[in-house]
């Protein structure tokens, strides 16, 4: 590091970082006891040959834990619709991912078992590639086994720590 440079500050980092939209996705696993789920919006296309895509997890947090331990997982991508459903899956603490899921029309993914919604943009049935230690989180390589929902809406994105519509306005409610 030359004398001149500086660390960069957390509050600094996180704060650039809150300007950049990103979609909003809800990976759910089912583990021998129940249903596990998060909102996550770190996710990326990684290559179409083989289909993989990457997502952040917070290396202490129990989707984690389950990921690692199950293998498998199903991501569900967001509309603006289910904004309700992504901050219920934010929050720290929270139930089963059925009983966060009361009258959100939802099934089974073939191959992972995990929960989809029936209304979502698409949802991706995966199995874990690899677990890449990243810092405070874990980058999962996923392999995509099958896209059990191929919807359409208007997607759900995060941007400055709020969710948003694709004009950047916080979603109507229904």
């Amino acid at each position: 590091m030359s004398p001149d440079a500086r660390a960069v500050d957390a509050e600094e980092f996180t704060g650039a970082l809150r300007q950049y939209a990103a979609g909003v996705c809800l990976l759910t696993v089912q583990d021998d006891i129940d249903d596990v789920g998060t909102t996550v919006t770190s996710v990326m296309s990684v290559s179409a040959a083989p289909p993989l895509v990457a997502v952040a997890l917070a290396a202490d947090g129990y989707p984690a834990e389950v990921l690692g331990e199950v293998g498998s997982c199903a991501l569900s991508l967001l509309t603006t619709e289910h904004a309700i459903v992504a901050s219920r899956f934010s929050s720290a603490g929270r139930p089963s991912a059925r009983h966060l899921l009361e009258s959100v029309p939802w099934s089974r993914a073939p191959g992972s078992g995990a929960v989809v919604l029936d209304g979502a943009l698409a949802a991706l049935d995966c199995t874990v590639a690899a677990l890449v230690p990243a810092g405070d989180h874990v980058l999962a390589l996923l392999q995509v086994e099958g896209v059990p929902v191929l919807g359409d809406g208007d997607p759900l994105l995060r941007l400055r720590g709020r969710w948003a519509d694709p004009s950047g306005r916080p979603p109507r409610r229904g």
